[in-house]
């Protein structure tokens, strides 16, 4: 019997774990440790005001075919968002999100005229005049690139908000190639400007069919049917403290959580083991192992980030919005800033959460930031709620609140980022048996993350029937 190894119980090391089932059959050992004593990683679905309710993960891209494809695969229904639309607080007032951009990238100065000033519409206008933007070789930083392009407003009201929802980091630390890879390659094809590139992404006829999913009773379904058809055997509250070479196969060192009753130390062994754990976590794990990949890992740069989660009376008005995205440093009326970076209506966004409670979530946290997130739980359900007031002038007080943080949550793609998967990549593909997945990748989405579970599933199985 093939025994394998799968640390990390987030939803790309559980779809590694439902792959090698299906690859490799009934017979094969799969188990699968995971530090917490909750599978799901980054995929939580908690219980608010008595509603199952996603404190993470909220949504998953239907445009890209590995997370929807999975999801069918484990008889889950698709829900889509309703037709409201998100706003954001830009230049000191809440406009409606601008269609005709690329993560906030024009394609034309007219598609961003209601979220700039005249003068920054016409820096985007003069966009396409300036010399023909040809780039290196190698990925190049985001931030700087835009700015000087268009200037520091759309950066700022736009882009650094749009992307800051995504990597809880703006595009000044985020690399062109690994964040817009279609802008990149729209420029590598001749495109010339920014703005011709972003114009080239867009659809030429803009399609109705939506963009994002999610599923009914919450994404911590997905994580409980892919337990449950992997058939692997789940050991929570244990981390992974060390794995080697073990003859042909490998030697774990699972350490016990404090409070176990199990022994300081437990050795398991197994002919193939999937990393899909973050950064650090990996780092640590590969140093002895494959030491260029355990330095590429640590050269990783992280954002955490807290989500604020409350329930207010049912009949509560909310703003007709899915959400509200908010820049860095914009102020209300009086001057004072925001602590939040954004506010997502649930009750709004999604159809089956339109009854009963009115649920809303508050995002806290930026990269380089972590002060923001020291404050305890009380403290940050006061200044979200102090944000939503002065945002929408909703007051009510929540039923119940949640707070839930995602230290280190989120891997952040600067320009070395490609560069630094591939070593990470050509490092590992040279150890038989050893396979790594997760959001540090290639996306941190979670079609991108099911994409490398996937491909470290395949690996395996290919080395374990060979």
């Amino acid at each position: 019997m093939k025994r394998v190894a799968v640390v990390g119980g987030g939803v790309s090391g559980l779809t590694a774990a439902y792959r090698l089932r299906r690859l490799l059959g009934p017979e094969a050992g799969i188990t699968v440790f995971e530090k917490t004593t909750t599978p799901g990683g980054k995929l939580r679905t908690a219980e608010l005001a008595g509603v199952p309710y996603d404190v993470g993960a909220e949504a998953f891209l239907v445009r890209r075919p590995e997370m929807l494809a999975l999801v069918r695969e484990l008889g889950l229904d698709v829900m889509h968002p309703t037709k409201a639309r998100a706003k954001i607080h830009a230049g000191g007032a809440v406009t409606g999100l601008p269609p005709g951009t690329v993560m906030g990238v024009p394609a034309s100065a007219e598609s961003v005229a209601g979220v700039l000033s005249e003068a920054g519409r016409k820096a985007v206008e003069a966009e396409p005049s300036l010399p023909e933007l040809r780039l290196p070789g190698g990925d190049v930083p985001l931030g700087p690139l835009l700015r000087e392009r268009f200037g520091d407003e759309l950066v700022d009201r736009l882009v650094d908000p749009l992307l800051g929802g995504v990597y809880a980091g703006g595009a000044d630390g985020l690399g062109l190639r690994a964040t817009m890879p279609g802008l990149a390659a729209a420029l590598a094809a001749g495109a010339g400007s920014l703005t011709a590139a972003a114009a080239a992404q867009l659809p030429a006829n803009p399609s109705t069919a939506p963009v994002f999913g999610t599923v009914p009773g919450g994404l911590g379904t997905v994580i409980d049917r892919l337990t449950t058809a992997s058939g692997a055997e789940l050991r929570t509250g244990l981390p992974v403290c060390e794995i080697g070479r073990h003859g042909a196969g490998w030697r774990l060192r699972v350490g016990a959580a404090p409070t176990a009753h199990a022994p300081a130390d437990n050795a398991f062994e197994a002919d193939a083991v999937v990393l899909a754990v973050p950064a650090p976590s990996a780092r640590r794990l590969l140093t002895d192992v494959v030491p260029a990949a355990s330095a590429a890992f640590g050269e990783v740069e992280l954002a955490s980030m807290a989500v604020v989660a409350l329930a207010l009376p049912p009949g509560t008005a909310l703003p007709e919005a899915s959400g509200i995205l908010i820049g860095h440093g914009e102020r209300d009326a009086s001057g004072v800033p925001y602590a939040s970076k954004a506010f997502t209506f649930s009750s709004r966004k999604w159809a089956h959460l339109g009854s009963g409670p009115v649920l809303v979530r508050g995002s806290v946290g930026r990269f380089g930031e972590p002060g923001a997130l020291r404050a305890d739980d009380v403290e940050l359900v006061r200044v979200v709620r102090d944000d939503l007031a002065r945002l929408t002038g909703v007051t009510a007080a929540p039923v119940e609140t949640l707070v839930t943080r995602w230290g280190g949550g989120l891997p952040q793609y600067g320009a070395g980022h490609l560069e630094r998967v591939e070593r990470i990549e050509k490092a590992v593909a040279a150890v038989p048996g050893l396979a790594i997945a997760g959001a540090t990748l290639h996306g941190v989405g979670l079609p991108a993350c099911v994409a490398t579970a996937e491909a470290a599933a395949q690996r395996i199985a290919a080395h374990l029937t060979a």
